[in-house]
């Protein structure tokens, strides 16, 4: 296979579900020349509250997909899967680009807020090495509270991205918080963004809401050009996306959720 067959390959996406599709869009507003691969595991989602040796045998599943079809770079958009195995899968295929997620915790510690900086997530990216190293690095000097979110994953997965049982959960989630002042609210976990707007009415319109997506796709094309695998091709690229359950609904909301308003 010539250079410009390899730059033509498209990029793998994973997440645990619709989440990923986040960090797509992103992507996609950055290099739209690129073509995209997107696997979705909702079969098996949420991973943050699964065994950490079961998330990693999931995960090296969905890279082997992902390869299968002809993938020269893999992002791993999911917090949960990034914690746990990121590590071990640039070890194991060091032939590509492995690009990872994190919650984006340094900018809102750059903002220098008055108040709690919020870290919305699953428990399992709450409890991992890695999260609590991204804490000591950027957390010195502000108020930092993890907020396991388990549950939320699954709404978000079965299409409630905004309305009132989306809203009674985030005021729950949120409710020892509101009273007091929020310097910033981290979603540390990609499926989050899509429920952006009802949190914003629990929180407030001053309170920032920040996600990785950015950073993440930035540091995707950074690697192709790195790689020498940036497509140069003149025109839009493709998006091909798949899921585990293997149903057309999934499927279905997975383009709106790319495509649509949100």
């Amino acid at each position: 296979m010539d250079m410009g067959d390899t730059k033509n390959r498209p990029v793998g996406f994973f997440d645990t579900g619709v989440g990923g599709i986040s960090v797509l869009k992103r992507a996609m507003e950055i290099m739209p020349k690129e073509n995209y691969i997107y696997f979705g595991d909702s079969k098996n989602a949420p991973y943050g509250t699964r065994p950490v040796e079961e998330v990693k045998t999931l995960t090296y599943d969905a890279i082997e997909f992902l390869l299968e079809k002809g993938a020269k770079a893999i992002v791993v958009a999911c917090n949960t899967a990034t914690s746990v195995a990121i590590e071990s899968l640039r070890k194991k295929y060091k032939s590509i680009p492995i690009i990872g997620v994190e919650p984006a915790l340094k900018p809102a510690v750059e903002m220098r807020h008055e108040g709690k900086i919020i870290i919305m997530a699953t428990p399992i990216t709450l409890v991992e090495k890695k999260f609590n190293n991204l804490v000591i690095n950027y957390g010195k000097n502000s108020e930092i509270e993890p907020l396991p979110c388990a549950g939320l994953v699954e709404l978000i997965e079965s299409g409630i991205t905004e309305g009132e049982e989306l809203n009674h959960f985030l005021t729950e989630k949120l409710e020892k918080y509101l009273n007091s002042k929020i310097a910033a609210i981290v979603l540390g976990c990609t499926h989050y963004p899509f429920i952006n707007r009802e949190l914003q009415k629990v929180v407030g319109e001053n309170v920032p809401i920040i996600d990785g997506s950015e950073g993440t796709a930035k540091e995707l094309k950074r690697k192709l050009v790195e790689h020498n695998l940036l497509n140069e091709e003149n025109g839009e690229g493709t998006v091909e996306i798949y899921n585990s359950l293997d149903r057309k609904e999934i499927v279905d909301f997975s383009y709106k959720l790319l495509y649509g308003k949100k």
